[in-house]
């Protein structure tokens, strides 16, 4: 596949609803909230260009450098909320579904940081981002596809 296309390029329209899916599923969350799970899951799959873009839009939406640094250390790190640490431990639950399904323990953090409509929401940004994951990994697409894209 060396030297092809941007997929997202040549079928922007079959990449579009992808795209309003991850827009709509996270407009009822916190955007810091948001950039970690998205960045969270992204490192799990080896996404260079979803870490890269969603490392940038952290920090645009004032995310600390040592928050964005400790991610891969959230247990051990004191930086993160019970809420932010409930969606990790989702995110990566559900982004490593293979490994085993979510254990009780997860899902009492979930259920007693989020509401049930909430924890629909935010299953469906861990969807749409490991969909991008995904994609991005299966077209190896490498970080400099996101270099020239602006923060949100």
């Amino acid at each position: 596949m060396a030297n092809c296309p941007n997929p997202y390029h040549v079928h922007p329209e079959l990449f579009a609803p992808l795209i309003d899916f991850g827009k709509q599923a996270q407009s009822w969350l916190e955007p810091s909230l948001v950039e970690l799970v998205k960045l969270r899951a992204s490192q799990i799959n080896g996404c260079a260009p979803c870490i890269t873009l969603h490392s940038r839009e952290a920090r645009a939406k004032g995310e600390s450098e040592d928050r964005i640094y400790l991610l891969n250390a959230w247990r051990e790190s004191e930086l993160y909320t019970p809420r932010e640490r409930a969606a990790l431990a989702w995110t990566e639950a559900l982004t490593r579904i293979a490994q085993g399904h979510p254990n009780e323990t997860v899902d009492e953090m979930v259920d007693e940081q989020f509401t049930y409509e909430e924890r629909i929401k935010l299953a469906m940004m861990i969807v749409a981002i490991n969909s991008f994951n995904r994609l991005n990994i299966g077209f190896r697409l490498p970080d400099t596809v996101v270099r020239n894209v602006k923060a949100a």
